[in-house]
Order: structure tokens, then sequence, then C-alpha cells
């Protein structure tokens, strides 16, 4: 049975480009604008989004990307440029996808046993080059879809480079398909802060495990290097210090609490009720958690967060839900009392979440 998106998921929030829609020049408010516009029209598509490719599997632990030229069109998937097996397109955009579509499959099956998005072999398909100055990537519920954020405008009018150029944007985006196929975590207030959490957490282990970095080496930013020079800042979010990442006068400064006591209880209509601001608390509870462990945090944190994702949260999971069930999943596969288990309980205590505190229907680790 195919799952569908609760819904289509941008990298990019879209508290930034309002912010830019307000403060930046002309040119960057009108490309503001157009991508603000774009992504609800997306929105507003996505129960016509083809299933075809998430239907197409193959055999576990065999890898099929397709990586497709959408020649700023809208029209997906575009023109075919590269698949399994075949050389560099020199198409730096081209090639960053493809590469880490591989390097997130890789962190999936090599570590976590898992196979594919779905897992059952689903393909990975990305378009790069999508549409005329659209800065943000996102996950439509089938396939990878990425903008070339203002690579063809002036330098001086830069705000953002293109959307491939970091790999935990990558990872991140493809977790939202893995998310849809486990949890589906609805895409408001908590529960979709939850989703967007799981895809920075996941994100972050597919770039750390492709540096070889240790806890106490990653630099736990999301997105490095999409924010040009002319921004003051040095990513989208901080995973260790949720709130740190921007100070801009065009993009604002970062919004992300955290801790509980500055949980943003926004209206559905802005942002699905802070999914992506209000992130920044259970990110900032792996990342403690993860440097209380200690050495690669894919292999014992980053194994407790999948497993919760993938069998013991649902729907409309809460805070207090994945506290709790990272907990759980932590005695459970290290031990009762084990540093894993206290670091678990330690992170969640950071953000003022009691993790001990129990929630309803415990579902055993298949």
């Amino acid at each position: 049975m195919v799952s569908r998106p609760c819904s289509v998921c941008f990298v990019l929030p879209p508290h930034i480009l309002e912010r830019i829609a307000q403060n930046g020049s002309p040119s960057q408010q009108r490309t503001a604008v157009r991508s603000l516009l774009q992504s609800e029209r997306i929105r507003g598509q996505r129960d016509a989004i083809s299933e075809s490719l998430a239907l197409s599997s193959v055999p576990t632990g065999e890898r099929r990307r397709t990586l497709y030229n959408a020649r700023h069109d809208t029209t997906l998937p575009g023109q075919r440029m590269r698949g399994e097996g075949e050389p560099l397109t020199g198409d730096p955009s081209a090639d960053e996808a493809f590469e880490g579509a591989g390097a997130t499959y890789d962190l999936y099956h090599e570590v976590y046993g898992r196979s594919g998005l779905d897992d059952r072999g689903m393909r990975l398909d990305a378009s790069v080059h999508y549409s005329e100055g659209f800065d943000n990537a996102f996950w439509n519920g089938t396939q990878m879809v990425y903008g070339d954020g203002d690579e063809n405008r002036p330098e001086e009018e830069r705000l953002f480079n293109r959307f491939t150029c970091a790999v935990d944007i990558i990872g991140h985006e493809l977790t939202h398909g893995v998310t849809q196929y486990e949890a589906n975590l609805v895409y408001y207030h908590q529960s979709g802060a939850l989703n967007e959490s799981f895809s920075d957490v996941m994100g972050s282990m597919v770039k750390q495990r492709l540096l070889g970095q240790k806890a106490d080496e990653a630099d736990w930013l999301i997105g490095a290097g999409l924010l040009t020079s002319n921004v003051k800042g040095v990513a989208i979010r901080s995973m260790k210090a949720p709130g740190t990442a921007y100070d801009d006068p065009v993009l604002g400064r970062d919004p992300q609490p955290a801790h509980m006591e500055q949980y943003d209880h926004m209206p559905i209509w802005q942002d699905n009720g802070g999914v992506h601001i209000n992130s920044g608390i259970p990110n900032r509870a792996f990342y403690v958690a993860a440097m209380e462990i200690g050495g690669a945090a894919w292999e014992r944190a980053g194994r407790i967060w999948y497993y919760t994702l993938r069998d013991r949260l649902r729907r409309t999971s809460t805070f207090q839900d994945a506290a709790h069930r990272t907990w759980q999943v932590a005695g459970e596969l290290f031990g009762e009392k084990s540093r894993e288990q206290v670091a678990v309980h330690t992170g969640w205590d950071a953000v003022g979440i009691d993790s001990r505190r129990m929630s309803i229907n415990p579902i055993g680790i298949r």
C-alpha cells in the first residue's frame, strides 16, 4: 500500500522567504514572492502527483537513482541526465543531487538495514534546475526537486547558492520520504515539527557519516554552504544552538527556540503551526544525547531515533511521545540505565521534557 505524503515538504522555511519579501531589494522581493506562490501551487497539486515512481521497487539492497533536468520548467521529471553506473554529467547540481541520494541510501541501508525510502527498494529520482529563480528544494511524495537558488543572479543580489550544495539538505528531504512510509507524522504543530526534526537528524547523520566525523567534530548545522557571503549567517538551522544560525537584515533572525519554555504557539496557517520553527527543540535534544553518547552519532544515537521513527511513533505523536519512546528504545537496544539511555534522558531534559514520563500504546521494535 502506498502512503500519500501529508504535505509537500520544502527545505527552506516560509518565514525566510516572507522576510525576504519584506526586507529585500526589489529584485529579491520579486524572487521571494514568486517562490512562495510556486510553493503554494505545488502544495495544492500534491494530490494529483503521479505515484508511479513510488510504486516502482527493486530487489533489496540495490540502488537505482535517476537524475533529470527540468530545464527551468515545472513539468516533472524532465530530461534524463544520469542513471546508476553512468559517469558524472559535469553539471554540479546534477552530480551533487545524484551523489547525495547515494549517500542517503547508503546510510539507511548499510547502517540501519533499510532498502530504499519505503524499505522495498523504492527508486530514487530527482530533478534539478526546476523553474526560473526558484529558491527551494522539496520532496513531493515521489521524487526530489531542486531549484537553482540565486546562481543566475548578479553577485551582489545572491542570497542562496544552489540547493544541492549541502548533502544534509538532500538527506533531510529524502528522510521526509522515509517518514511518509513509517510514522507519517501529520504536518502541523508538534507532529509536524517532529517530522522536520527527524529529517534534520538524519540529514545530519548523512553528512557526518560522509565526512567521517564523530559527534564532537561535527558542526551540527543544517544547510551550511547554502547561504552566500552576502548573508550574515552560517546555515538555515543549528541543532546545537537553535536560534543562532543567522541574524541578517534581509533574512531576519533565526526564530527557533531551544527549550519548551520558548515554544512558539503559532496558528495553523503560519508555517503549519510552526513546524520549521519548533523543530529546534527536538533537534537540540538529539544533539545533546549524541554528544553525551559520543563517537559516531549515526551508530547509536541515530539508530535510536531511526528505530523510534520506524516502530514507535504515530501520525499525531507529540514531543513527549518522542521523548519517552526514544528513551524506551535506548533501553531496549543498549540496556536499562545504559549510557545511551541516560544520554537520551539528558538530551530531552536539556529542552524541558522528562523522557521517563509514560506514553501510551508501547510497541516493540520489530
